[in-house]
């Protein structure tokens, strides 16, 4: 009586597994998103001969209406889901991107006038900003991406500040808009976090982890990075997680609202 061969060795297994390891789900996700950034430009020059034909004087700001839909839509799903997924953060930074591209090449799309270059170091600043609070798990990659996106629209919109003076208003330099849109995010997720821990009234389990978030952060300050990551990953558990996205929109559209419209 002779065995089997084993089902892995078996010739009609190997022959119908022709993947070579590649994950086709991941590859045809990713081949989707450079078509989902085209639909973000084409939104983006839309809103802008929109907003043109409306209000032909001032700022044209219909470019900021579509980012701020793109925020909006992102907490929207991270407060249902609790996570950001890539199908909107990643095409947002990548249209961010041709947006910039476009006008280094003097395509009329927008009024903005921030070129490539701009656009991806705001993407840059927006990585680098929530990095800390990534490297101990206080934040998601999804989080971090959705404020990439920002960046690289921030970036390619107002520029060095060009595209609001023009119109009258004061300069608002494209990473400037990126960092104090963060500032005000943080101060709204401070607070949103204040809510939580009030409504749950566990306020010595959340001073304890207050604490060891503080003990995280001094070691991420002094570059013992990893361990960082270990303390924050041990008592994960014990997190209550919260949807970020919903403070970093809030703070983006305040920040911008105060800028644009209460200062202008």
């Amino acid at each position: 009586m002779t065995n089997a061969a084993p089902v892995l060795d078996n010739p009609a297994v190997r022959a119908a597994d022709d993947s070579l390891g590649i994950d086709r789900a991941f590859v045809f996700q990713m081949a989707r998103m450079p078509l989902l950034a085209l639909v973000w430009v084409s939104a983006a020059v839309l809103s802008h001969q929109v907003w043109a034909a409306v209000w032909p004087t001032g700022l044209n700001a219909g470019p900021l209406v579509v980012i701020g839909f793109g925020m909006i839509l992102a907490a929207f799903i991270d407060g249902w889901a609790l996570k950001v997924p890539n199908w909107i953060t990643l095409p947002l930074v990548l249209s961010g991107w041709a947006l910039g591209a476009l006008h280094d090449f003097g395509v009329a799309t927008d009024a903005g006038t921030g070129g490539f270059g701009l656009a991806f170091l705001g993407t840059v600043l927006g990585f680098v900003l929530l990095f800390p609070m990534l490297a101990i798990r206080g934040v998601g990659e999804g989080d971090v991406k959705m404020q990439m996106g920002f960046g690289a629209w921030a970036g390619a919109f107002f520029g060095t500040g060009a595209t609001t003076a023009a119109a009258g208003g004061a300069p608002l330099h494209g990473l400037g808009v990126v960092f104090w849109a963060f500032v005000f995010g943080a101060v709204v997720g401070g607070a949103f976090g204040m809510v939580i821990i009030l409504m749950r009234r566990k306020f010595r389990d959340n001073a304890g982890i207050v604490r060891e978030i503080m003990s995280d952060l001094q070691l991420f300050g002094t570059g013992n990075i990893s361990a960082a990551t270990k303390q924050s990953e041990a008592r994960r558990k014990r997190w209550v997680k919260l949807p970020y996205g919903i403070p970093l929109c809030v703070g983006f559209l305040m920040y911008l609202l105060y800028m644009l419209v209460w200062t202008a």
